[in-house]
């Protein structure tokens, strides 16, 4: 199964790959199963990706979610607020993690050592369990250079690498998150022809959250870029979608996205209609490939998305089955 989910080529075949990881995620995931049950969800009776049953991301807090009876090689843990519940997903093929964001960075960006990668982290550096950094140090490592690295605190080191590598015309990822990203630009001022800026989102309440076109503006100017570029991810998942700007994503060929109605979780939008980002993403063949994030969003014609915003709990309509 892992071959064909890697290897899709067209829409019939991600449909076809999808009903038969539903089917086996259905059969195997004990929590999916009650929540496909509670919603009288038979695999029988659905024919379209549209009716597979979207577990809702809590879950994560508060349940094992695996689809197998394999051992857990790496649990990776969300990042929260002091006090607050965690998401715990527990990966069972660290390899599959591997393999689906090597071959997602590839599609996008081509191969990845012909890159040096920078990473700018320091909240989730700060912390263990991190799949973000647990796939920004391999990529790090799969760069095979010696100037690719993490940085901490050092600033004035980073702004001083950046300038070296664009003085020698060297390709060049820089990741971060936003306020890190700020706080680079507030004391450095760069002109970068080289560089890709690639955003993780996330103030972390370390500064005034600004709406996404305000923070590419900023940084835009600051670094000298034509774009800002953005990864979308998160603990639940084992993909990645990304944008090359305007904070429009496109996703790999194994991952999808749907929005559902606000008011009616179980309804799945037409495009361009802004409402609750369901994910796709067959590479969590071992947990659950079905989620109903706590992301509103609005999906085009072209399949291309953009996140808006984010759900209060007290938004969250009909989702909260088996929750609490």
């Amino acid at each position: 199964m892992k071959e064909q989910i890697f290897n899709i080529q067209t829409k019939e075949d991600f449909n076809k790959i999808a009903l038969e990881v539903f089917k086996h995620q259905f059969q195997n995931n004990k929590v999916y199963r009650s929540f496909c049950d509670l919603l009288y969800i038979h695999p029988s009776g659905v024919k379209k990706v549209e009716e597979i049953p979207f577990l809702p991301i809590q879950f994560f807090k508060n349940r094992k979610v695996v689809s197998t009876v394999n051992k857990v090689e790496k649990t990776f843990i969300s990042s929260g607020t002091t006090g607050a519940t965690t998401s715990k997903h527990f990966v069972t093929d660290i390899n599959l993690y591997k393999e689906s964001y090597v071959k997602g960075f590839t599609h996008f960006y081509g191969d990845i050592e012909n890159y040096v990668v920078l990473a700018l982290l320091p909240n989730y550096l700060e912390r263990k369990g991190s799949s973000l950094v647990f796939m920004v140090d391999d990529l790090i490592k799969k760069t095979k250079n010696r100037e690719s690295r993490f940085y901490l605190n050092n600033i004035a080191g980073l702004a001083e690498k950046l300038q070296e590598l664009e003085k020698k015309g060297q390709k060049t990822l820089l990741i971060g998150v936003s306020f890190a990203l700020l706080d680079l630009v507030e004391h450095h001022q760069f002109k970068l022809k080289n560089t890709i800026i690639m955003e993780t989102g996330g103030m972390k309440g370390r500064r005034k959250e600004l709406v996404r076109q305000e923070l590419h503006e900023i940084l835009q100017k600051e670094f000298g870029v034509d774009n800002i570029h953005s990864e979308y991810g998160m603990t639940e998942l084992l993909s990645q979608a990304y944008s090359k700007g305007n904070g429009i994503f496109e996703t790999p060929p194994w991952m999808k996205i749907l929005t559902r109605d606000t008011e009616d979780a179980l309804t799945i939008q037409k495009p361009e209609r802004t409402g609750g980002i369901n994910v796709i993403d067959l590479a969590n063949y071992n947990s659950c490939s079905f989620i109903a994030t706590q992301d509103l969003g609005k999906v085009y014609k072209n399949n291309t998305f953009e996140i808006i915003g984010r759900f209060d709990n007290s938004d969250i309509r009909g989702c909260n089955l088996m929750v609490l």
